[in-house]
């Protein structure tokens, strides 16, 4: 079996942890910073779960921008998101969320975004940028 790299990705909210990327599936740990969320987005093919594993959060979820709803997550919840559902975490504290999904990593359109990134797909360079600002 070919070994992967794991790869560490700067986050404005904090960072991932790339632990597995095939052509069948992915797997990340993402560490949220208390007081930070990652984007209000949506994929367009992935599939994902998110496993609360540490921390507590707060879920924004929902198929229709202006109609969202909120739940709080605590350690050992979990979530499935399917392509276009709309959602965002907030770490209410430092949280850290495993992450198993389709392998489709660069599948995100941002709506909203605290730290002005938007669009689609991922800048990693100004991810990096965010991140030392911080």
């Amino acid at each position: 079996m070919p070994d992967h790299k794991i790869e560490i990705k700067p986050k404005p909210w904090g960072h991932e942890i790339w632990f597995a990327h095939t052509d069948k599936y992915a797997g990340k740990i993402l560490h949220i910073k208390k007081g930070h969320r990652y984007s209000l987005q949506y994929h367009e093919k992935k599939l994902e779960t998110q496993y609360i594993y540490k921390g507590k959060v707060k879920l924004t979820y929902g198929t229709d921008q202006t109609n969202l709803q909120e739940k709080i997550l605590n350690a050992g919840d979990k979530i499935d998101v399917r392509p276009y559902t709309i959602h965002r975490l907030e770490a209410l504290e430092d949280a850290e969320v495993f992450e198993v999904s389709t392998p489709d990593l660069d599948d995100v359109v941002k709506l909203h975004d605290d730290y002005g990134r938007s669009g689609k797909g991922n800048d990693e360079e100004l991810d990096k940028k965010l991140n030392r600002n911080i």
